[in-house]
Order: C-alpha cells, then sequence, then structure tokens
C-alpha cells in the first residue's frame, strides 16, 4: 500500500497541484467577493425600513435554505442551458466562457458565501453595545462614520470565530465543483482513482493536501483574532471614558 502511496504521489503530482491550486483560486475569490456582497446585505437587513430587508432576506432565507449542490446544479445546468439556447450565442466571442464550468461554479460560491456572511455580519452589528453608538451620535458622527468607525470594527471582532468557520466551509464546498466536471482537488482525486483504481490513495492523499489547507487557514486566522483582541483591549478605556462623558 506504501508503494501504491508513492506512485500515486509520483505519476500524478501534477494532477494534485493543479487541483490544489483551482482549491484555492477558488476559495479566495468566494471568500473575498462573498464578503464585499454580504456587507451591504447586512447593514439593510438591519435597517428599520421593511422594504429595504425584503429583497436581503428573501436571498439570505434561499441560498441558506437549499443545498448547496442543488444550488450548483441550477446555476450550471439551468442558467447555464437557458444561456446556451440563446440564439447565436454560441458563435459569440462570449460563449468562450459562458460555457466553460468554473464562472458557474465560482458564482455559486459567490453567492452561497454571501448569503451566509451577510448573517453573520447581520448577528454583529447588533450586538454592538448602544452605549458605543450612543456615545457615536452624541459626538455627532454620520451614519457612515459609525459604520466605518465603530460598527464595523466591532462587529469583526465579535464575528471573527464564525467567520472563519463559513471560510472553512467555503473550502470543503469547493469539492462540489468535481460534479460539474471541475478539476480541483477533489476531481483531481476522482480523475486518478479512474485512471488507477487506488481510491484509497488517491483520496487519502487529497485529504491530507486538505488538513494541512484547513490546519494553514487556523493558524493564520488564529493570529488575526488575537490580533483583533489585543485592539479591542486597548479600545476599552477609550470607550469608557467616551461613555461616562456621554453619561455626564
Amino acid at each position: 500500500m506504501f508503494e501504491d502511496f508513492i506512485y500515486v504521489l509520483g505519476k500524478y503530482d501534477t494532477w494534485l497541484w493543479r487541483g490544489f491550486l483551482l482549491t484555492i483560486e477558488l476559495l479566495v475569490i468566494s471568500v473575498t467577493l462573498g464578503t464585499l456582497l454580504a456587507i451591504p446585505l447586512a447593514v439593510a437587513r438591519v435597517s428599520k425600513k421593511v422594504w429595504i430587508q425584503a429583497l436581503p432576506f428573501a436571498f439570505i432565507y434561499v441560498f441558506r435554505g437549499t443545498p448547496l449542490i442543488g444550488q450548483l446544479f441550477m446555476m450550471y445546468y439551468g442558467v447555464g442551458q437557458l444561456i446556451a439556447n440563446i440564439d447565436g450565442i454560441q458563435d459569440h466571442w462570449t460563449w468562450t466562457y459562458l460555457r466553460d464550468p468554473y464562472w458557474y461554479c465560482l458564482l455559486t460560491f459567490v453567492l452561497n458565501t454571501a448569503a451566509y456572511v451577510a448573517e453573520i455580519m447581520r448577528g454583529g452589528i447588533q450586538n454592538v453595545p448602544n452605549g458605543e453608538l450612543e456615545a457615536a451620535r452624541a459626538c455627532g458622527m454620520s451614519p457612515w462614520i459609525t459604520y466605518r468607525r465603530i460598527i464595523f470594527p466591532r462587529m469583526w471582532q465579535m464575528i471573527w470565530p464564525a467567520y472563519t468557520n463559513d471560510v472553512i466551509f467555503t473550502l470543503k464546498a469547493t469539492s462540489l465543483a468535481s460534479t460539474v466536471t471541475m478539476m480541483e482537488l477533489t476531481g483531481a482525486a476522482r480523475k486518478i482513482v479512474a485512471r488507477t483504481a487506488l481510491p484509497y490513495e488517491a483520496f487519502i492523499s487529497a485529504g491530507v493536501i486538505y488538513l494541512v489547507i484547513v490546519y494553514s487557514l487556523t493558524f493564520g486566522f488564529k493570529g488575526i483574532e488575537r490580533y483583533l483582541r489585543r485592539s479591542e483591549q486597548r479600545n476599552e478605556p477609550k470607550t469608557g471614558r467616551a461613555k461616562a462623558a456621554t453619561s455626564a
């Protein structure tokens, strides 16, 4: 069995490496764009106006309430098929991109990540202490400045562990891209199995790579979490003085 591991890692290391790079690419882009999209969604969700909350609520409800693999199939086989049926689309230059499953996978992961992160952010925004918001209003801060200097920094301090878990969830979710012919890490392992009939060796090799990625992410995010906690401790005396000034 050990010889089989050496055989898989030696002969198909290029496939695993390319799968690793594609997995990291899907993860980084999905988390980055999903987080940026989640910010306005979360702000809208905490609005006191129902008509502002309605569309973000529906978006979050749909993407959090349905299986990710179903969303992926609907995007690739549903939306992709509708686009393919457009007259003349296959002769257009955009067809080179529209037929590629990469873009459907990426769009699905971005939207799914945005829905989950937006709900995490909503909870963080609503848990910002009222005393800090009152102090900001007493200082004459506009809503935008209050968000930028008070709400968002405090929100990140509170939601960072949950956000870290969501990033790791997104990493594991990228393995579903193999169901629509994407050769990310799991797809590469499946291809190796089809070529060699060595399932244990292929999937254990891929699993070890996933563990290394998760450990690296956890180590990096823990460092950021410690920084956020130190920042919170440094700001506590200032917050206390601001509250005292407000109550006076």
